[in-house]
This record gives C-alpha cells, structure tokens and sequence, in this order.
C-alpha cells in the first residue's frame, strides 16, 4: 500500500525534488552562492518531507480502512493508474447505496402495484353491496326518503367510479378498444343514473344530437362524459341543461351547456389542474377537484379536445372536439 500511496502522490515529490534540484542548480550557477551551504537545508527539508509523506500514509490510511470497515480487503496495487483508495472507497460506497436505493424502489414499486390491485379489487367487490344497495332504494315507497337516499348513494357510485378510473389512467393505452361508438346511447344512459338527482334539483336535460356516431372507445368516453354531466347537474339549480352535436371541419362537436353557478374568470385555467377547486366559493367541501383532471386526462389519450367557456352566474359551457378519422387511425397503429 505505501508503494501505491507513494506512486499516487509522485506529482508532489517530483515537484519537490524538482525545486531542491533548482536550488542546488542556482547556487552551482551563482558564485556568490555556496553549493556547500546549501546541502544541509536541502537535506534538512528532504528528511522532513519524507517524515510528512510517512505521517500522511499512516493518517490517510487509516481513514480509508475506517471507511472500508466492515467491507472485504483490497488490494490497491491492483488499482489502475490514477485512481486512490479513497476514490475506490467512495466508489463502492455509492455503487452499495445505488443498489440499495434500486432495492428499495424496486420493493416500493411492487408495494404500490400491489396497493393498486387490491383497490381495484376492493372496488369492484364494493359495487355489488352497492348493486343491492340501489335496488332496495327503488323498493322504498317513501319518496322523500328514497330520494336523499339515492343521491347519497350516487355519491358514493361516483367517487368509486373516479376512484376506478383513477387507478388505470396510467395503463389506460393498454385499456383503449376504438369503435363506432353512438353519443346517443352514452348520453342517455348517463342520464339515466343522474336522473333523481336531476328531478331533486328541478333540472331538466334538452339533447339534440346532430352528429351521433364518434371513433372512439366507449367506456372512456362515458367516464368523459359523466364528469361534464356531474359537475353540470352539481352546480345548477332549477334551470336546463342543453346537450348539442353537430359536425364541423370534419370533427363532431358535443357541447354541454348549463345555466349554473359558472366558474370564476381568474379560475378557468386552473380547473383541470389535479386537486383544484374553486376559489369562488372555497368553503364547497363536496368538491374533490378530481373530476375535470382525471375527464381531461382521458381525453388526451383519446386525442380529445375539451374546450371550457364560462362566466360567473351565468353558466358554463363544455365542448368536447374529436379527432377525425386520419388522427384515429394513428391512435390504432399505436
């Protein structure tokens, strides 16, 4: 080890050497200047130089094995030029923390996949308690019971269904079937399941579809369409909501559009932004701001456009822009 050590260090001693050499070359030049006198500070400085190099291979040595305790013995004359035991020490140090830090993100990973797997499944175990649920609601015959009870119930469908969704965004490529897909059938359906709802808040539904028939994949595009239809119904009162489509430049429109509380001006931006919610009306604690995010996330593997205009006390209108035929026929060959 001190052979490498001394090796490791030969830039020092060859400048020392090099500057004793100089001096001794000066007073052999210099007349005025005995080589004689000068020996003995040239051999007082080399003897200390070598006890310095001495004291420093003990000192850093020691610090390297202290370092390496714990870790198998190597052998530095093995070592390539240029590279010290400090440097080998630090290297295997980061090359265990990289591989610890691999285990440990290899382990959180199977965690969280894991984690996700059984959401899912409790999800899906949850829907037939909730199946039951609903039909025992439709077999109540007090109306006014039946009615907040079904809209606590619908709550519930509707984070459960997020929640769901949530969960396979990040998959959602491998989840993608592209079909003729009818608007008509989607939206009724969704209205369907908002229909209490929609009664309890004397709100009414005008549908006049012009273009029905999308590329798209249908189970997305419902989840799409119940996030506008949710936040619409949520945030009105008493008033209708118009759902239009027609077909322009070779792209079907689908506009939904309501007479509700609005959104903000200094908020739309925001509002599919994960977590936001309205700065307006802040102390709306039902509000997850998950709905519009998760709506626009789905859209963006679908190649759908969603387009918000909106105004405070005057309602908000939403237009969902389809891709044409040639942009789908990429999304297929994906």
């Amino acid at each position: 080890m001190l052979v490498t050590y001394l090796v490791e260090r030969k830039s020092w001693i060859m400048f020392f050497m090099g500057s004793q050499l100089l001096l001794l070359f000066v007073g052999y030049v210099d007349a005025s200047i005995s080589v004689s006198s000068l020996l003995y500070p040239v051999f007082l400085l080399s003897l200390l130089f070598v006890v310095f190099l001495l004291l420093r291979w003990r000192a850093e040595t020691r610090f390297y094995r202290k370092l390496d305790q714990g870790e198998e013995n190597v052998d530095v004359m093995e070592l390539p030029e240029g590279r010290s035991p400090f440097e080998l020490v630090v290297e295997k140090r980061l090359i265990q923390q990289g591989d610890k830090l691999q285990e440990i993100t290899s382990d959180s990973k199977t965690t969280l996949e894991q984690e996700k797997d059984d959401l899912l499944s409790w999800i899906h175990e949850v829907k037939t308690p909730m199946t039951a649920m609903r039909l025992m609601i439709d077999r109540l015959q007090d109306n006014e019971l039946k009615s907040g009870l079904y809209y606590e119930w619908l709550r519930i469908h509707l984070l459960l269904d997020q929640q769901l969704h949530q969960k396979r965004i990040p998959h959602m490529e491998n989840d993608l079937y592209i079909e003729e897909t009818s608007l008509k059938s989607i939206i009724f359906k969704e209205i369907k399941t908002l229909q209490s709802w929609c009664i309890q808040k004397g709100i009414g539904i005008d549908v006049d579809l012009d273009a029905d028939s999308v590329l798209s994949d249908a189970k997305w595009l419902a989840f799409i369409i119940r996030q506008l239809l949710t936040n619409a119904v949520k945030y009105s009162e008493g008033s209708n909501i118009e759902i239009t489509s027609y077909e322009k430049n070779n792209q079907v429109h689908l506009v939904i559009k309501d007479k509700g509380r609005g959104i903000d001006s200094k908020d739309l931006p925001r509002i599919f932004d994960k977590g936001f919610t309205s700065t307006w009306k802040h102390e709306d604690n039902t509000a997850t701001g998950m709905g519009l995010y998760l709506a626009k996330k789905s859209a963006q593997s679908l190649l759908i456009k969603i387009e918000v205009v909106s105004k405070l006390e005057e309602g908000t209108t939403c237009t969902l822009l389809f891709p044409g035929k040639n942009e789908i026929i990429k999304l297929r060959s994906v």
